[in-house]
């Protein structure tokens, strides 16, 4: 089996021109619609968003890997980090702050060049134990032994991908980190996904190859928005294709240097992540819209809260019953807060009746 990395013109990359140039065009329209249309909501509505966005980085790109973080613990690191005010924060983890400094530093200093020193730098921050689980590993350098990507039980493993030699990690990152910070002619969206399959084809740490090629991806993707604000997550959206991220992976590696289809799966989850994030904008600015309207209206605390869970898109009807149980009251204190918001014409009754009555919010 040959790998891309063994080809004779490794590491030429080729595409179709017109066909990811077309795909760029349409990704740079979703990015600027996004980018616009955070910078219209208020202060406080844009930090919650940027703070759940570089949660949600955090946690699905180690679980990518198949390491679970608790998320309240990765929220806490984050906001203590960009000195945001969330209240009373977790107990710090290392394990947890090593990831998030990784993320943040790529994401926050996005216009500092990436260095070999910078790179063994984030290594360490993933692993502070110098262990991968049980495993003891090699951390804060390039590997010094040979890495194989594969699954299945013991003995009947199945080999999805060898990594080059340890001898030649030295050449190739030398080459990959001079094209990355060298002033080419390729759109930084491009410049970001012919990256990540560059690193994580040369593969050049004992563990954590995924979460670092990943981070200079978000990397990349910042410098071409000139922004450290991230309003939608990639791996969030890779951990959702999990399974035909690594089968393209695979295919690419074992393929030729003219990787077009690479390209074009990249471009597509990463427009599938900004599309995410442009439904959720549109959910912020109608809720920012239902609160100003209702501004002057007096509500208690259970219908505040239940009116931000509809709006939030609450599973299910709501009922009385429902009701009760999320607001943790009565069922007469629930209907009696039910028949007020009927009153008041924020409520709605939905057509079905007798014991299966419903509520939704009246489009205002």
């Amino acid at each position: 089996m040959m790998y891309i990395y063994q080809l004779e013109n490794w590491p030429n990359f080729s595409w179709d021109q017109v066909k990811i140039a077309d795909l760029l065009i349409q990704l740079r329209h979703q990015q600027g619609r996004l980018v616009g249309g955070m910078e219209s909501i208020g202060f406080h509505l844009r930090n919650e968003t940027i703070l759940q966005t570089l949660t949600q980085d955090v946690v699905k790109s180690s679980e990518i890997e198949g390491e679970i973080l608790d998320q309240s613990a990765v929220r806490s690191s984050v906001a203590r980090r960009l000195g945001m005010d969330i209240g009373a924060l977790d107990k710090a983890d290392r394990n947890v702050d090593g990831v998030v400094e990784m993320t943040l530093d790529a994401t926050q200093n996005f216009d500092q060049p990436l260095s070999k020193e910078r790179l063994l730098n984030w290594h360490a921050a993933l692993f502070p134990t110098g262990r991968s689980g049980l495993a003891k590993i090699q951390v804060g350098v390039w590997r010094s032994g040979s890495v194989q990507v594969v699954s299945g039980q013991m003995g009947k493993e199945k080999i999805h991908f060898e990594a080059p030699l340890a001898e030649q990690i030295d050449h190739e990152m030398n080459l990959f980190l001079n094209w990355l910070e060298s002033k080419t002619p390729d759109d930084l969206v491009l410049k970001a996904a012919l990256a990540h399959l560059w690193f994580v084809t040369i593969h050049p740490f004992e563990d954590g190859n995924g979460r670092i090629g990943r981070a200079i991806a978000d990397l990349l993707l910042a410098r071409s928005e000139k922004s450290s604000h991230r309003f939608y997550s990639l791996s969030a959206q890779i951990q959702k294709e999990r399974k035909d991220y690594y089968a393209i992976l695979e295919r690419t590696q074992k393929g030729e240097l003219e990787i077009t289809p690479w390209i074009e799966w990249f471009f597509g989850c990463l427009g599938r992540a900004i599309d995410g994030a442009l439904r959720s904008l549109d959910r912020i600015l109608h809720k920012a819209q239902f609160w100003e309207i209702l501004a002057e209206t007096p509500l208690n605390e259970r219908q505040r809260k239940m009116i931000n869970r509809m709006l939030d898109e609450l599973e299910g009807k709501l009922t009385s019953s429902k009701w009760a149980k999320m607001a943790k009251c009565s069922q007469d204190t629930a209907y009696r807060d039910i028949l007020d918001l009927l009153e008041r014409g924020i409520l709605v009754k939905n057509a079905e009746g007798g014991r299966s009555t419903s509520y939704s919010l009246k489009v205002i």
